[in-house]
């Protein structure tokens, strides 16, 4: 008897682990409100910082431009933890305030790229489209 519980148990815990680890797909992409990641500034307005001075992790030659991110609050507090996230532990950083990017960037990102985003995404926001 002990077996068959058992056995049942088993065959219960396998027949929904699967529906639990079902993969959920959120796409979340450049110019909209819960993207974060990496902005490519170009010719966009001088963008509204979080703090004067880029931040780095590791050693990055002084020559190397700085990239622009926008990130969840407290990722750029504590930037050590989170820098792998996305990739830019080895890069000069500048973080973007949220309301230069829903004011400013994102309707001329929108503007521009006719709300075709799937197509243009840089591949750097690494899944941080989801609030964190």
């Amino acid at each position: 008897m002990k077996r068959f519980l058992i056995a049942a148990a088993v065959a219960a815990a396998t027949v929904t682990t699967p529906a639990l680890a079902a993969d959920v797909g959120v796409s979340i992409s450049i110019g909209q409100p819960g993207f974060y990641g990496r902005l490519d500034i170009g010719d966009y307005p001088q963008p509204q910082v979080i703090y004067r001075q880029p931040m780095a992790i590791e050693r990055v030659p002084m020559d190397r431009p700085p990239i622009y991110l926008r990130v969840p609050p407290g990722h750029a507090k504590h930037w050590s933890k989170h820098c792998r996230e996305y990739n830019a532990c080895g890069e000069w950083v500048f973080f973007v305030q949220d309301n230069w990017y829903n004011r400013e960037y994102a309707p001329r990102y929108q503007e521009n790229h006719g709300g075709n985003h799937n197509n243009d995404r840089q591949g750097n926001d690494r899944g941080h489209g989801r609030d964190h």
